[in-house]
């Protein structure tokens, strides 16, 4: 079976305005129907809910990407478009929860916008070669169950379109000197000082052209005495990854490659995408425990390590920016990287286009994926943030995954932090319900009669000393993560609140 086609019926792809539609709506239904909508009927090809808030009926076309919704209205099932939708959502949760939010309403319009500009920028801007930069850069729907994964802050088009992963941007990076006695670091940034000379009594500084837009401002008083001077721009273009502030560099002087993260004043999904001082503060302890961890695993799994963080004592989270290995010293020769989120999405090279025993690629994925991430909990005390956009899986040169590389200290917690229990609940979130359903979902549409549960389950209970396992196999239910009602309810983005969903585990 093909990837699933976000575009509507009757429409020959080059309505821009409606497969923007169709590409927002899916998430935001997603949201709608975990969180808040009651199911009433699932035969036939479309679904029927019931929203308890406002007692009207709602039906859907499809499971793991929603489309087409229609109200029961007038004796007769109505279309909804997406505007209507976000008003259909906004009366809905208000009446559910009992709290009005203006905020949110217009990031999900935000998030349909800046989907029709990227799919308009992506009609005239070729894909980048490198399979690997194309799965990075492949995703258009984004996180598939946030109500506005692709809000750019409500910003001009124009400010953040150079440099959407998703328009295969490419740009160079903008240097400043940071005069000596201001700057704040920790760890190994020495990689930085090679992407080009600073002046004598200043150190380099890279920073992401749209983050000085946006606090350019700010910085005034620092650029007129001297603690920040313009040295121009990288001799080199980086590439965005699909995180938006953290780019690719694969081609420095030295011939290395290199990953720099930066602070975003821009809210994405659920927060806005600082460097925060709290977390670059605890980042070499976390990024040791995970370094360690997958050390003594004695690979093939590997950490793309957060090396050490460098900015300005002015402007600590501002002009933030974190140092992370590059790929060439961990992937295994012969095998090509992606970005798991990508296999979900779809790029040219996907191996999931070319899978003639999907069977075998899914063993070889769960071999390759689930050992390292419970063995760095069960073993190590690490909570990795396991999720698709934090995952890399190599493939050979037949598209067999060979090789799991995780990356992201920010998200990595510690059981010597929080509650076991609650450790193992994120990890579950992120390891199986972000990532394995959602990977899961694109084999099974594919390949009908599979049924891809049976191999996870297996490979689960391979670790027969860790007494989770046999709990989460037998369990009803998995923990699902409430993104339209944490948002709606103001709550922090970090905080994260779960409510059970059906565990395809107990089959």
């Amino acid at each position: 079976m093909d990837r699933v086609d976000f575009t509507p019926p009757g429409d020959d792809g080059d309505d821009v305005a409606e497969r923007a539609d169709a590409y927002a709506a899916a998430p935001l239904l997603n949201c709608l129907l975990r969180e808040v909508a009651l199911p009433l009927s699932e035969a036939g090809e479309r679904r029927v809910y019931r929203l308890p808030g406002s007692d009207r009926l709602l039906r859907v076309r499809g499971e793991r990407r929603p489309a087409g919704p229609e109200v029961y209205a007038g004796g007769d099932w109505q279309p909804v478009d997406h505007a209507e939708l976000v008003k259909l959502v906004a009366e809905e949760l208000t009446r559910h929860t009992g709290v009005s939010n203006h905020e949110l309403p217009a990031e999900m319009t935000d998030s349909r916008d800046a989907v029709a500009a990227l799919l308009t920028a992506r009609e005239r801007t070729p894909a980048p070669d490198d399979p690997y930069l194309r799965s990075e850069q492949s995703l258009i729907t984004g996180h598939p169950y946030h109500p506005a994964p692709k809000a750019r802050g409500g910003g001009p088009v124009a400010g953040w379109l150079p440099y959407a992963p998703e328009a295969y941007a490419r740009f160079p990076l903008v240097l400043l000197g940071l005069r000596e006695d201001a700057v704040v670091e920790e760890g190994d940034t020495s990689a930085l000082d090679a992407l080009a000379p600073a002046p004598p009594g200043y150190r380099l500084l890279p920073a992401h052209p749209w983050q000085l837009d946006l606090v350019g401002d700010d910085l005034a008083g620092a650029f007129a005495d001297g603690r920040l001077i313009r040295l121009g721009t990288t001799a080199t273009e980086v590439w965005p990854t699909a995180a938006i502030r953290t780019v690719y560099l694969p081609d420095l002087p030295s011939g290395d490659d290199l990953f720099v993260k930066f602070s975003l004043d821009v809210r994405i999904t659920n927060d806005v995408r600082r460097l925060w001082r709290h977390d670059l503060l605890k980042l070499r302890r976390t990024d040791t425990a995970a370094r360690d961890a997958f050390a003594a695993m004695g690979g093939p799994a590997a950490w793309l390590a957060d090396r050490g963080y460098r900015t300005a004592d002015f402007a600590f989270e501002e002009l933030a920016v974190l140092v992370r290995d590059g790929l060439r010293d961990h992937v295994l020769p012969g095998t090509t990287p992606l970005l798991a989120a990508g296999l979900v999405e779809g790029f040219e090279g996907n191996p999931l286009d070319a899978t003639a025993d999907p069977v075998a690629w899914w063993e070889a994925y769960l071999r390759q994926v689930v050992p390292p991430a419970l063995a760095a909990y069960a073993d190590h005390g690490v909570v990795l943030e396991a999720h698709l956009q934090n995952t890399l899986v190599a493939v050979d040169a037949d598209g067999t995954p060979a090789q799991a590389l995780y990356r992201d200290a920010e998200g990595v917690k510690l059981l010597t932090d929080v509650e076991r229990a609650a450790g193992w609940e994120r990890l579950v979130y992120c390891l199986v319900v972000n990532h394995l359903v959602e990977i899961a979902g694109v084999l099974a549409e594919r390949h009908l009669g599979l049924d891809p549960w049976p191999a996870v389950r297996a490979e689960l209970a391979r670790r027969t000393d860790l007494p989770e396992i046999a709990a989460l196999l037998a369990s009803p239910t998995l923990p699902g993560k409430t993104n339209l009602l944490l948002r709606w309810t103001g709550a922090d983005g970090a905080d994260a609140r779960y409510l059970p969903v059906p565990n395809p585990l107990a089959g």
